[in-house]
């Protein structure tokens, strides 16, 4: 039995789309493929794979103000928070953290390290946390910060660039950003690119 014609007028029913299909789901697997790739060039090339490229790298540091997180005091004084005029004329780790995030644990004593680094200071973004458990997060650990600002929403650690927690973010004496380290720091990490940036910049500020 056949089947009838459609009515005059009617319109054509839509012919399927095989090849946006596949490139709807082929997407996906490209971009892996290529960071994937980009990953095992770093590593071919005795690079760091952490230590990603970004394109804030040689521009200059977002102006992103935030609040300070209330409550956090060191050596009797309020800790600030996040001025960006505080970036000019110093070199600065710009450390993305939060207290639920476990690799922030991991990193946290060497940040203490970092802090009596002379000519370095260190500015954490707390991102999406509770101001209590950022407290008792910071009062257990240690307080590396000579600022904390309170991104409460996550807008600004997405202007600076950031992707998750922790990240950190290396700006030099004129407000731009000189590398970007994902992930928790580690000693392997100071021993290669990174630190090589943090050591560039402190020779250049004198």
């Amino acid at each position: 039995m056949t089947a009838a014609p459609p009515p005059e007028g009617a319109a054509e029913p839509e012919a399927p789309r095989p090849r946006r299909r596949i490139l709807v789901v082929a997407l996906p697997l490209v971009v892996f493929a290529a960071l994937a790739i980009l990953f095992l060039v770093r590593l071919e090339q005795g690079g760091d794979p952490s230590a990603i490229p970004s394109a804030l790298i040689g521009r200059p540091a977002p102006a992103t103000p935030l609040p300070p997180l209330d409550g956090l005091v060191r050596d009797g004084q309020p800790v600030p928070g996040l001025d960006p005029a505080a970036l000019a004329g110093k070199v600065s780790l710009v450390n993305i953290f939060a207290s639920w995030c476990a690799p922030c644990r991991l990193e946290h004593p060497l940040l203490m390290r970092l802090s009596g680094e002379p000519g370095l200071q260190l500015i954490g973004i707390n991102q999406k946390d509770r101001g209590e458990n950022a407290l008792r997060f910071l009062g257990a650990l240690g307080n590396p910060y000579a600022a904390v600002g309170v991104d409460a929403d996550g807008r600004a650690s997405i202007e600076w660039g950031g992707y998750g927690v922790p990240e950190t973010f290396l700006v030099g004496r004129d407000g731009r950003i000189r590398a970007k380290f994902i992930g928790p720091l580690t000693d392997e990490a100071l021993a290669g690119s990174f630190g090589a940036a943090i050591k560039a910049a402190l020779a250049e500020a004198g």
